[in-house]
């Protein structure tokens, strides 16, 4: 469960001097000042009940992390388009792992159903973007990011909070600390719990005494199970699905904006085949890329996932993923784009496809980042694209991308 919302609170006066650094470079005095706020940290960890042996362990040389405080302090400056967010988040290799772990775990998620009520595609769903099942933990050691966030980020009480909560995971023998590789912002495990999540709804599924959503598969996938029950999920519903609009729709849409199926129906809405909605569940009409893209009915299950990262383009992403999983294909409402996203494979072709062309992007690593996005405007300049910076089928094939 990704952090959501980080950028929206004040700057706190005492962590002025550490983000001070970032812009200005680090100081001697930042350094102090990291050392001096874990030292406090240290000392309220201790007297919050966590082991003085586990606090001197975990905090023992933690240096100052440009890149997390950089994260913690700046918002991202790419917004991506929904049609390329779904394109590398539910393409074909995730969906083919996605049934090979429904395959190899059938038995762990017929329990995990059957003890929490929901469906399994979703858990499955959820493990493939947040981990690619497994395969990714994150690229922080999540008590150092957290000390960096902490004393020169934003929201540093609440960071301070995350972080005594996460040594109390280690305290209680959950999960080793040479295990707490994660985010920036302290989510970490399989399913990426905050601490404090992690503390409230983890569950020990394996029973074998503790609760390790990093080694443990079957606690990953509980928890996760878990979490979407205590946020609303309801045994049996669907989460959503794709509709017809009527042409030219201009009435009211919105995940909040709730009416009965029937309602919907009375406005034009159709089931993709022509045929009539009815139903007296209420929903809300989503449209991601408006009324000229694709259109979804969604339900409370919709807003259940939505709470994991509490992100539209996320609750539909894990959505999709999940009928897909269970043999469904694509939407049948192409996005109003002339320019579609790519896949994983395809970001990582294209980055070597710069490379080969003498565009300095760095190292082909399949992420898209400020280097690549620099790289791909000189290379839409070159070929007299409008210089949008985007990882898209237009820019791929220009290069020689099939």
């Amino acid at each position: 469960m990704r952090l959501i919302g980080f950028g929206h609170t004040g700057l706190g006066a005492a962590v002025l001097a550490g983000v001070i650094s970032v812009c200005m470079g680090l100081t001697e005095p930042a350094f102090a000042s990291l050392d001096s706020c874990v030292a406090a940290i240290r000392s309220q960890a201790v007297k919050a009940g966590v082991s003085r042996s586990t606090v001197e362990a975990a905090l023992r040389d933690v240096a100052y992390d440009e890149k997390a405080v950089r994260f913690s302090t700046s918002q991202p400056e790419y917004k991506t388009p929904i049609w390329d967010y779904l394109a590398f988040l539910v393409d074909d290799a995730r969906i083919e792992d996605g049934r090979a772990m429904l395959r190899r775990h059938a038995t762990t998620l017929a329990n995990v159903e059957k003890r929490y009520g929901v469906d399994r595609h979703i858990v499955v769903a959820v493990w493939g973007v947040e981990s690619d099942y497994g395969q990714f933990r994150g690229d922080f050691h999540v008590p150092h990011a957290l000390a960096n966030v902490a004393c020169a980020g934003r929201r540093a009480k609440y960071f301070r909070s995350e972080l005594i909560e996460i040594l109390k995971i280690v305290d209680r023998r959950d999960v080793r600390l040479s295990d707490l590789q994660g985010s920036w912002a302290g989510a970490f495990g399989q399913t990426q719990f905050m601490p404090s999540t992690y503390r409230r709804l983890a569950v020990d599924f394996d029973g074998d005494g503790r609760k390790d959503l990093v080694n443990s598969v079957p606690d990953a996938l509980a928890s996760t199970a878990n979490y979407l029950k205590k946020s609303g999920w309801v045994t049996g519903m669907p989460w959503g699905y794709e509709v017809k609009l009527p042409k030219g729709y201009s009435g009211p849409s919105g995940r909040k904006k709730r009416a009965s199926v029937t309602a919907w129906g009375k406005r034009g809405v159709r089931h993709l085949d022509g045929g009539d909605l009815t139903g007296a569940a209420d929903a809300g009409l989503l449209l991601p890329a408006g009324a000229e893209g694709p259109a979804f009915l969604v339900f409370k299950n919709f807003d259940a996932i939505y709470s994991y990262n509490v992100a539209e383009s996320y609750a539909l992403a894990i959505s999709h993923l999940a009928d897909r999983l269970r043999g469904a294909g694509p939407f049948k409402v192409d996005w109003p784009t002339a320019d579609p996203g790519l896949s994983r494979a395809e970001r990582l072709e294209l980055q070597k496809l710069l490379l080969r062309a003498g565009y300095d992007i760095g190292e082909a690593d399949g992420r898209v980042g400020a280097a690549t996005r620099a790289g791909i405007r000189q290379a839409e300049a070159r070929f007299g694209f409008p210089q949008t910076g985007r990882p898209g089928q237009r820019i791929y094939k220009a290069l020689g991308g099939r």
